[in-house]
């Protein structure tokens, strides 16, 4: 099916507005770009290696809204061209001119298949669903990954750093806590290593089908791996429903500034003697992240490397 899209050049300071009137029209799914900078909130909301690059805010925005093609567009643009007309008394909202093109219906949740092929990580073998095991590779440890819309795939230096760290300290009877688990990558794969019991918290609610779909993938049962959505560093149902020192080890491969927050919350999870490992860290955030984990009163055991990205391990006295 095609579509006609409609690029709706406005400002910042009218972007909210505009985006109503056009939902109040029934236009649903209308797609915002502006270059105004995260908040320290939203920072805090986005369990990622490493936040996207922001230029500065030039005071526009951009609103795209389609139209399915046959659908009376000159009504609906009639409509919009109405409404914008209003705005324009009351808020500062630019240009209001609105650009049309054509594209065709993607499937945008699975085109990312085309691009994720199997790879390697030391002698684990991380493969997405839809390919096979080559015979060379029947003696590497395989685990499937299908990361869909929750992030992971293994691929990026930060979560090869936690690989190889839990799979140093992992025992038979280790429970692990993996705070911002996405795809589940690190608990699944905590488990092949050995580890009794996995626990996972996200923010995004696509964590728990992920998880639970690459679990199924590699015949994990859901007596094995718990899957939970909420903000473990002030969220007390969550803190609560994870447990207070049980966990043998806790990984958390996220940014270096919700790493400070989350340390010392956190290691009320950890048992003593627990193992606490962290990743997510550009280089020039080590010091940051090492003396939270100080000040937290945990050991630092061993920081390694990988890249410009750096993991740092510790214990809980």
């Amino acid at each position: 099916m095609r579509w006609n899209k409609f690029r709706l050049k406005t400002t910042t300071e009218a972007e909210d507005i505009v985006s109503s009137m056009l939902m109040d029209l029934g236009i649903q799914g209308v797609e915002i770009e502006d270059k105004i900078p995260l908040s320290q909130s939203d920072k805090e909301q986005m369990f990622v290696d490493i936040l996207p690059e922001s230029q500065e805010d030039d005071g526009v925005a951009y609103l795209s809204f389609y139209l399915e093609e046959g659908e009376e567009k000159e009504t609906v643009l009639a409509q919009v061209t109405r409404e914008l007309e209003e705005i324009r008394t009351y808020v500062d909202a630019g240009e209001l001119t609105i650009e049309e093109s054509q594209t065709e219906d993607v499937d945008w949740v699975n085109n990312w298949k085309q691009y994720f092929h199997q790879f390697y990580v030391d002698d684990i073998l991380i493969i997405p669903s839809w390919e096979k095991v080559k015979p060379e590779d029947n003696d590497k440890l395989v685990i499937h990954i299908d990361p869909g819309t929750a992030f992971g795939t293994g691929m990026h230096e930060t979560t090869q750093l936690c690989i190889r760290q839990i799979r140093k300290y992992v025992k038979e009877q280790t429970k692990i806590l993996d705070v911002g688990c996405g795809s589940g990558i690190l608990g699944m794969l905590a488990l092949k290593f050995g580890a009794a019991y996995s626990v996972g918290t996200d923010l995004d609610p696509c964590a728990i089908e992920a998880t639970y779909e690459n679990m199924k993938e590699n015949g994990i049962s859901k007596n094995q791996y718990e899957v939970m959505i909420g903000n473990i560093i002030d969220d007390k149902e969550i803190q609560d429903k994870a447990g207070y020192e049980c966990y043998d080890i806790v990984v958390a491969n996220i940014l270096a500034d919700v790493l400070t927050q989350l340390t010392p919350v956190v290691v009320h999870q950890l048992k003593p003697g627990g193992i606490y490992i962290t990743s997510g860290i550009i280089d020039d955030k080590e010091q940051t992240v090492v003396e939270a984990v100080k000040k937290a009163g945990l050991e630092v055991l061993d920081v390694t490397y990988q890249g410009e990205w750096v993991c740092v391990t510790a214990r809980k006295s």
